[in-house]
């Protein structure tokens, strides 16, 4: 066995050599540092399965070495062919395999030198910063960052299109609010109300001065300015609109405006198109809740990263609303509170309740519930007065079942 050339990945693989106690076998892969080899070292009949018993990482001239002495040992490199195609070992080999290339696309995709005065550290993402500029939002300090929300982070950064699924007042728009407040990232927010025309969205002519003008709809405005655009409820969209967002869904997509000469707006670099939705894909269940959604077919969802956002968990929640009203909110009425909260959305999915309960509710609610020390006197123009007669009987059931009437 010759040493392999160590500028090219021939010498990558397995070696092995059959001894009087069996299999001895070295597997040579990439390590994680530039110009570095991970060396792992076992007994067994195959590499690929048998336990590790040495794991160590080298230079190039120190595997030179190596293969010069695996030589003299009689150890053989094993060809791809020759590996163990079981479908057992391709399943144990899986996780370790993807493991370690998932950490070297990160590490690649890691800037070499950031100043970090020019990100933000978001979760366990480093978000790159915008201008500051009116419209960028304004900082809730209390909101939650859950770790589930670190992957939608990522893909923020790698300009990835984004949709959000889920119930109404699960947190998807305040997500990319809250991220683009720490990141200094101005917002355009399209709510899809049946109301918003390809006009609004685009852009129109119009006449302003005895002189005709264009006038760019949200979508280009976004595009030139480098904003971030949230289509909120596009599963409410008029097929017009949907169509104008195809062109840019990729993420440097270009928008053909026809209507002005098939001018090409190309996008800014810090541009960010998101979509929010209750009723699509996962949540398509769940369409009889909300009146007058469109279905959107696979094509259009297979361009969009899709995620679905659930209501905080209650002990999430407690935290938000201790955060929220420090130092009055203790850690006893928080996760009752919660537990309300949480009983109210178990009752809207079942469809006993006709509203969701959103997190901004309850933090109305407890917040007036401080201010005037009564629960039922608060729920009045936080809860009851917002839903109907026959949901507020209901919540006011559960509320009762999770607090005493005061003696």
């Amino acid at each position: 066995m010759n040493a392999p050339d160590l500028t090219t990945d021939e010498h990558l693989g397995l070696y092995r050599r059959a001894t009087e106690q069996g299999a001895e076998w070295w597997r040579v892969s990439l390590a994680d540092r530039p110009e570095n080899y991970r060396l792992e070292h076992g007994l067994g009949d195959s590499g690929n399965a048998g336990a590790v018993d040495m794991d160590l990482v080298v230079d190039a001239e120190n595997l030179r070495a190596k293969l010069k002495k695996w030589r003299r040992e009689g150890f053989a490199v094993e060809s791809d062919e020759a590996h163990d195609d079981s479908e057992e070992a391709k399943r144990d080999a899986f996780m370790p395999e993807l493991q370690r290339v998932a950490a070297l696309a990160t590490a690649a995709k890691r800037p070499a030198s950031t100043p970090r005065s020019a990100s933000v550290r978001i979760g366990e993402i480093d978000v790159p910063c915008g201008s500051e500029t009116p419209l960028v939002p304004r900082i809730n300090p209390a909101y939650l960052f859950s770790e589930r929300f670190n992957d939608i982070v990522a893909d923020i950064v790698e300009n990835r299109r984004v949709m959000l699924i889920g119930h109404t007042g699960a947190g998807k728009t305040s997500l990319i609010e809250q991220v683009a407040a720490r990141a200094q990232h101005g917002v355009l927010r399209s709510n899809m109300n049946g109301q918003t025309t390809v006009g609004d969205f685009v852009g129109f002519w119009t006449v302003k001065g005895g002189e005709t003008i264009w006038v760019d709809g949200v979508l280009p405005t976004a595009m030139r300015e480098g904003l971030w655009l949230i289509v909120d409820e596009i599963d409410f969209a008029e097929p017009s609109i949907l169509a104008a967002l195809t062109a840019v869904l990729e993420p440097h997509g270009r928008l053909v405006l026809k209507e002005k000469g098939n001018e090409i707006v190309a996008p800014h670099p810090d541009f960010r198109l998101f979509a929010t939705a209750n009723a699509v894909g996962a949540m398509g269940q769940f369409r009889h809740l909300y009146q007058g959604a469109n279905l959107m077919n696979e094509a259009f969802l297979d361009r969009w990263r899709v995620y679905l956002l659930d209501y905080l968990t209650p002990a999430e929640e407690a935290d938000v609303l201790m955060r929220t009203l420090a130092p009055h909110m203790t850690r006893t009425l928080a996760t009752t509170l919660a537990a309300i909260a949480a009983d109210c959305r178990a009752a809207f999915a079942r469809e006993d309740l006709s509203s969701a309960f959103s997190t901004r509710r309850l933090l109305d609610w407890a917040e007036l519930m401080l201010r005037t020390g009564d629960p039922e006197r608060a729920a009045g123009p936080a809860i009851y007065a917002k839903v109907s007669p026959e949901d507020a009987a209901l919540i006011r059931g559960i509320v009762r079942h999770h607090i005493a009437p005061a003696a």
